[in-house]
This record gives C-alpha cells, sequence and structure tokens, in this order.
C-alpha cells in the first residue's frame, strides 16, 4: 500500500504566485491600455478645443490689430484702388499656409469684403453664432460646412475651420470678420498638446505598474499561506478525526462489546442450569442472551463503520463489502462491481469509502431501497465510485433529504481532495452518488 499523500505542497487548487502576478500584470497592462486610450481621446479633445480657442483668438487679434484699423468706407463701398490696397494687406499679412479666406460680413448678411472677388456683394442668411457674435463680439470658431452656398469658393480646400470675430466698421457699425483656417492645423495643435503630456501620463501609468506588482506578489504569497494552513489543519482533523475512531473502536471492542458477549454466554449457561426446575425463567433467560448476542453483532457493525480495519488490513474492496454486508443482513440486495485495476492512494480510498458509508447508510435508513450497489471503475485518467439505490428518491434541486447523506460535507471533502460529488436523484426513482477522482 502506498504512503499517505499530503495535500499542502503543490495541492490542486493552490494558488501559484507566479501566475496570479502574472495575471494581475495582464490586468494592469489592459488597465493601463484603456486608461491610456480614455486619456488619449480627452487629451485629443482637450487639445482641439484649446487649437480651436486659439484660431478664434487669432481672428480676434487679425480683426482688431490689421483689418479694423486699414478698413475704409471706400474699400466697403468696392472702390477698386481702395480694394487692391486692402487686398495687398490681406495677402501680405493675413493669408498664409494656414489661414487661405478672410471675409467680411455686414448685419445684413451681405458679403462686403472677401479675398475671394466673385462673394462680394452676394447676401447669406446669418446663422445664430454668427448673429452672437456680431452683436455681443464674442469670438466663436466651427467648422464649415462646405455644401452652404456662401462656401461654394472653399470646396476645394478640405476640411476647414470657421472662425469668427467682430470688428467696427468706419461708420461705427459692427461688422463680422471671418477667416477660415485649415483644419489640419487645429488637429495638429491638439496632437501636439496630447504628444506634450503622453510620456509623462504614460510613465507615471507604467511606474504605478510596476509599484502594484511587488504588492500583488506579496498578496498572492499570503493567499497561498492561508490557502496551506487551510489545508494542513484540515489534514490535522482528518487525522485526530481518524485516531479518535481508531480510539472509539478499540475501547468498545476491548470493553462493551467483550462485557456484553460475556453475558451473552453467562445468561446461556444460566438458562441451561435452570432449565429442569424452571422452564418459563430458562427461556427468559435464553431470550436475555439472544438480545445480547444481537446488540454484539449491532455494535460489530457500527465498529465496521466507525473505523473498518478491512481497508488498512485488505483494502478498498473488502471494506466496500464490509459496507454492503450489514445491507444483505437485513434482506436488501447489494452488489459490488470492483476494477481491481484501479489505483487509488490511501488518501482516496478512505474518501471513496466515507462516501459508500454515507451513501449505504442513507439507502439503508431514509430511502426504503431494494437493491443497493456499489461500482468502482476507471474514468478516463481517473476513477469513478457510484452507489445507486432503487429507493423513493427525493428532489435534488430542492434539497430534500440530500442532508441524510451528509450532501456538505461529502462535497467539501471531495473538492478538498481535487475530487468532484455529484448527487442524481428524484422522486420514486432512486438516488446515484458519483464521485469521480482526477488522476494521482
Amino acid at each position: 500500500m502506498r504512503a499517505p499523500w499530503h495535500r499542502s505542497e503543490g495541492t490542486p487548487g493552490e494558488p501559484s504566485v507566479p501566475s496570479a502576478v502574472a495575471r494581475f500584470a495582464v490586468a494592469g497592462i489592459v488597465a493601463v491600455a484603456v486608461v491610456g486610450v480614455v486619456a488619449f481621446l480627452i487629451m485629443r479633445s482637450i487639445g482641439t478645443s484649446e487649437a480651436t480657442d486659439n484660431a478664434s483668438e487669432v481672428t480676434s487679434l487679425i480683426g482688431s490689430g490689421i483689418v479694423e484699423p486699414n478698413l475704409t468706407q471706400a474699400v466697403i463701398d468696392g472702390d477698386p484702388a481702395a480694394v487692391e490696397r486692402f487686398n495687398r494687406l490681406i495677402d501680405d499679412r493675413v493669408l498664409n499656409e494656414q489661414i487661405v479666406r478672410v471675409k467680411l460680413w455686414d448685419a445684413d448678411g451681405t458679403i462686403v469684403y472677401s479675398d475671394e472677388p466673385r462673394l462680394v456683394g452676394q447676401s447669406f442668411e446669418l446663422g445664430e453664432d454668427e448673429r452672437e457674435t456680431l452683436e455681443h463680439g464674442t469670438p466663436d470658431a466651427e467648422v464649415s460646412d462646405l455644401d452652404e452656398p456662401e462656401n461654394q469658393f472653399e470646396r476645394d480646400q478640405g476640411k476647414l475651420l470657421e472662425s469668427y470675430s467682430q470688428v467696427i466698421g468706419p461708420d461705427g457699425e459692427p461688422l463680422l470678420f471671418e477667416t477660415y483656417q485649415q483644419y489640419s492645423s487645429v488637429a495638429s495643435g491638439g496632437r501636439d498638446l496630447w504628444l506634450a503630456f503622453a510620456p509623462a501620463l504614460i510613465g507615471a501609468l507604467l511606474v504605478l505598474e510596476l509599484i502594484q506588482l511587488p504588492l500583488a506578489s506579496s498578496l498572492a504569497r499570503r493567499v497561498r499561506g492561508a490557502h496551506r494552513e487551510r489545508v494542513r489543519l484540515l489534514e490535522r482533523a482528518v487525522d485526530a478525526s481518524d485516531q479518535e475512531r481508531r480510539r472509539i473502536a478499540g475501547d468498545l471492542h476491548d470493553g462493551t462489546v467483550q462485557d456484553l458477549a460475556g453475558v451473552a454466554l453467562t445468561l446461556e449457561g444460566a438458562a441451561r442450569r435452570v432449565e429442569d426446575r424452571d422452564p418459563e425463567s430458562a427461556r427468559s433467560l435464553r431470550d436475555g442472551a439472544r438480545h445480547a448476542r444481537e446488540s454484539v453483532r449491532s455494535l460489530r457493525s457500527l465498529l465496521v463503520e466507525i473505523y473498518p480495519p478491512s481497508l488498512q488490513r485488505e483494502g478498498l474492496r473488502a471494506a466496500l463489502e464490509d459496507v454492503l454486508a450489514p445491507l444483505e443482513a437485513r434482506g436488501i440486495e447489494a452488489d459490488l462491481d470492483y476494477d481491481d485495476s484501479v489505483e487509488l492512494d490511501v488518501e482516496e480510498e478512505a474518501l471513496c469509502l466515507r462516501v459508500a458509508q454515507e451513501s449505504a447508510r442513507n439507502a439503508l435508513k431514509h430511502a426504503e431501497a431494494r437493491r443497493v450497489s456499489i461500482r468502482l471503475a476507471g474514468d478516463g485518467d481517473g476513477a469513478a465510485l457510484s452507489v445507486t439505490d432503487d429507493g423513493r428518491g427525493f428532489d435534488a434541486d430542492a434539497g430534500g433529504e440530500a442532508g441524510h447523506i451528509g450532501t456538505a460535507l461529502l462535497r467539501d471533502l471531495a473538492s478538498d481532495a481535487g475530487a468532484e460529488l455529484e448527487l442524481d436523484s428524484a422522486p420514486g426513482r432512486g438516488t446515484v452518488v458519483r464521485l469521480r477522482l482526477p488522476r494521482s
């Protein structure tokens, strides 16, 4: 018989520190990536917003610093010489690779000046934002809708950003000054802002991840230590239970069982001595002797359940036969199907015996079964024990009588051994208890 194994070192279900730290690291990298993407989107939005505000500010500065001081009534009236001088001013000091178009609107929505002469004199309806800027001087900017009629000559410029500011005309009336800027320059400004902060942000996230890895490793070691301590406590509890069962079995066998056997012999001898003189007393003494012998048999059956010596001396097959013996004594048909090629260690044999004992006890006391069978066979890479009865069964989903076989306790023991316990029952069709053991 092989030596018992201990689950304290490298047991199934024991937390692995490298695996736990690796999972934490992967989760941390995913979190860093998510935070990085969100931060990128937020900062890009902030950068774009800042670049848009800067474009509005540039338009406002151009309007107040260049357009307004040099705008004359002659330009507004369309005097060719005045318009030519103003065009040169706009070409030299305003238009560039970023600013591709300028327009000057009056309150009626008429374009009074533009570097595109075909727009001058045309009238279009001003939007709410444009009127807000015209009336209150609040700068504004938005992406150009190139499908609008007033933007027909800008459609070949790509995506543009319209910026508005208020200028005061020569007659003191407010005019709307508008520039069209390449949107790529705005996006570039947002990207530049993101790139300026990206190294610091990514570096901070990575440092945070690296700081957390030792903490994760320490926590995983503590969890593993707690798991090992739990397993050690369970092993000690099982060992203590086994020792206590042996002690109780020894006390019963050497004490109560022997005493009752002596009482039975004494009563039987007394019955023989008084049989001729007092037949009635002899019958009573023999009844007492019979009851004493029955009590001895019951106690010996209990001893087998408490501590089956056959498991230690003769192996699991003999112990399972002992489990079925009390059922046969009660007139219940019992059979054992045992595959001798199945190899189990001591702990697994003890678990199989415990499951068989609990299941057989339930079939005897609660299920009103007429037939009980135990089967042990190979199951893939492991082994499987099944205990089947044809009793009245119960609703396994609702709990029912599952408590009679200590289902919760058996499942805990199976789980601690890396095994799996299943219960299949329904009212009127009996019960099947299956224990699946992995390869040792």
